[in-house]
């Protein structure tokens, strides 16, 4: 990957780009297959024709935000070398740019694990768990080395990924705080979160 802090546009189809609005703006049980099927420019059939149920969209739109938001997050951890506070760093800002990027998508996964099929929320479950370990690893690696002094690095990696998580929330582009600005702002309470040593 070229640029892990670049989220241009992205790759979803248009079935799917159609459902990511109407989940966004009426939630998985106002939205209907009608509805993201004429936003998509299809016929209800047609919409069918690519996924065979709304849960099945759901289910594609989440596993493709997270898979992006997974192989960004990687290509970060593994742009930092050996130096376990560059990788831990950069995940963190990873994520604030994921969240800030990637609103809707964002807001949709976490909001709509209540209406996911128990295998569809399984799924969900360990692409999340899998981002959480990659903080939670960098966290260890840190402490190890002796540059974080966190005792609880699980508790402080979940805390670190709902602190990225929230700023899908309120994040607006134009508002007072650039991108940056929220990346800074979080990258300092994400290291007083870990007991990080002063630089």
């Amino acid at each position: 990957m070229d640029n892990w802090r670049e989220f241009g546009t992205d790759e979803l189809t248009p079935p799917l780009r159609a459902a990511l609005g109407a989940f966004a703006r009426h939630g998985y049980h106002g939205a209907s297959i009608r509805t993201i099927a004429e936003a998509a420019g299809l016929s209800v059939p047609g919409l069918y024709h690519h996924y065979k149920s709304k849960q099945a969209i759901l289910a594609a739109l989440v596993d493709a935000a997270m898979a992006e938001m997974l192989t960004h997050t990687a290509a970060s951890a593994e742009d930092a070398g050996d130096s376990p506070a560059t990788r831990f760093a950069n995940i963190v800002e990873c994520l604030a740019r994921f969240h800030m990027a990637r609103r809707d998508h964002a807001f949709v996964a976490s909001t709509e694990m209540r209406s996911m099929d128990p295998d569809v929320r399984a799924h969900h479950i360990s692409q999340r768990d899998a981002q959480q370990t990659m903080i939670e690893d960098a966290i260890r690696a840190g402490v190890d080395a002796g540059d974080f002094t966190c005792r609880h690095p699980e508790d402080a990696a979940r805390a670190i990924a709902s602190l990225c998580v929230s700023i899908a929330s309120w994040y607006r582009p134009g508002g007072p705080l650039t991108a940056d600005d929220v990346v800074s702002r979080h990258l300092g309470y994400a290291r007083a979160m870990v007991g990080a040593k002063e630089a």
